[in-house]
Parts: structure tokens; C-alpha cells; sequence
């Protein structure tokens, strides 16, 4: 591929989020569509005969541990591996926002207003695959962040991936968890524990797709009206400096 040591030195992480991000895609898409569960089609359906102590089905477990562990590598990837970026530390918070939400839902046993986050999360992640060895949107999927750059190749997948990502991001996620978070739980729980807690952390969640989509608008606006001459990542510094230099 002639990478760029600069290039090379993100391909393992990158290759990394792009098996991950398959996998638990491919997962989520499992769950929500070979399953009995309705959570897709019919997000309120998740608090329905919801109990405090009720058991966590074991596929939904499972979903759990692979969403937990990995967001907590990415704690630790994004502090000391990662290239640090102007986004670096709303990054990080995404990532203790998440790992709270999803280690907290397990311990209060399945709390459904982040059971419906959990089972629909994957499909936000198709809007934003990472390219190994592209110029570096690596991957930020995970947080909503500006998905990935062309590859030598040339292609150019941030333009087309703009409306996947507001799609997925800024219109499902509104649509399928937060009104059936903050809306529909009260109608089916009207007791539901810690609901300010939890739909606060997805609130702050929302909050940060908005950010890291208006930095693809950046990016689209900038290569529009010709004011980069080669794809870059515009939320690196060393960018900016070689363009001020």
C-alpha cells in the first residue's frame, strides 16, 4: 500500500477497531433481527414486563462483555496509543460516559433504557467502518467521531458517508433510544429507577455525535470550496501547522 510510517504506526489499532467493529456489528444485527427481540421495530418493547432484579438473557450478557471490554481498551488506546487530536479529550470522556452506562446497566441488571442502547449501537457503527491504513479517521465509530479517510486508492468515503452517519447517529439514535428512554419507559415504568441518571449520559452521548459531526461538515466544506488540496484529517494539529507553516 506504500503507507507513511506516520500511516503504518496506526494500521494495528486501526485493523483492530475495523475486526471489532465487524464483529459487533454483525452481533448487534443478529440480535435485533434473527432474535425474538423487538427492540428494533419496537423500541418501548424493551421496558415491557421490566423488573428490578430480572435476570440479563445471556446473548444480551454477552453483548455487555464484548461493549465493556472494549470500550475500556479504547480508554487506555486513546490516552496512550492513539495520535493526539484536538477531539483526544471528548474522546475520552465518550469513553467513561459509555463504560459508566453499560457497567452501570449491568449492575442494576439489565436497566432497559441502555439494553435498547446496547442492542442498537452496532448499527451506528456500519456508518463508519474503519479502513486499515486509510489517512486516519481511524475508526472513531466508536464515539460518533468523523469516520474514515481514503486509502491510497483515492476514493473518497467521508462524502458519502455523511448521510450514513447522520442516519445512524443523529436521527435513528433520537428516534429509537432516547424517545423510548425518555418518553415511553415513564408510560411502561412509571417508577423506573435512575432515569434521570441514565437518559442524562445518553443525553451527553447525543451531545457528542452532534460535535463529531460537525467536524465531517468541516471537512466536507473545506474540500467543497477548495481549501484542502489532499485529504487530511482535520482534526490533527500537525495538519494544521503545515498549513500555517
Amino acid at each position: 500500500c506504500n503507507l507513511q510510517p506516520k500511516d503504518a504506526a496506526k494500521m494495528p489499532e486501526s485493523a483492530w477497531k475495523l475486526l471489532f467493529y465487524s464483529l459487533s456489528w454483525s452481533y448487534g444485527a443478529y440480535l435485533l433481527f434473527c432474535t425474538d427481540y423487538p427492540f428494533f421495530h419496537d423500541p418501548p418493547s424493551v421496558f415491557y414486563d421490566w423488573k428490578q432484579g430480572m435476570e440479563v438473557p445471556t446473548d444480551i450478557a454477552i453483548a455487555y462483555l464484548l461493549q465493556c471490554s472494549f470500550y475500556g481498551h479504547s480508554l487506555y488506546a486513546t490516552a496512550y496509543m492513539d495520535t493526539w487530536r484536538k477531539d483526544s479529550v471528548v474522546m475520552l470522556l465518550h469513553h467513561v460516559v459509555t463504560l459508566t452506562l453499560i457497567a452501570s446497566s449491568y449492575a442494576f441488571r439489565g436497566c432497559p433504557a441502555v439494553r435498547t442502547r446496547l442492542c442498537t449501537k452496532p448499527l451506528g457503527c456500519a456508518a463508519a467502518l474503519p479502513f486499515p491504513g486509510s489517512r486516519d479517521w481511524d475508526a472513531r465509530a466508536a464515539g460518533g467521531c468523523a469516520g474514515p479517510v481514503p486509502c491510497q486508492g483515492g476514493a473518497e468515503p467521508p462524502l458519502s458517508l455523511c448521510p450514513g452517519r447522520f442516519w445512524f447517529r443523529l436521527y435513528w439514535f433520537p428516534l429509537k433510544v432516547l424517545y423510548a428512554t425518555c418518553h415511553s419507559s415513564l408510560q411502561a415504568v412509571p417508577n423506573i429507577p435512575f432515569y434521570f441518571f441514565f437518559n442524562a449520559l445518553l443525553l451527553v452521548l447525543t451531545l457528542m455525535n452532534i460535535y463529531w459531526f460537525l467536524y465531517i461538515v468541516l471537512f466536507v466544506a473545506k474540500v467543497l470550496l477548495g481549501q484542502m488540496q489532499e485529504v487530511n484529517d482535520v482534526r490533527e494539529y500537525d495538519v494544521e501547522e503545515s498549513r500555517n507553516a
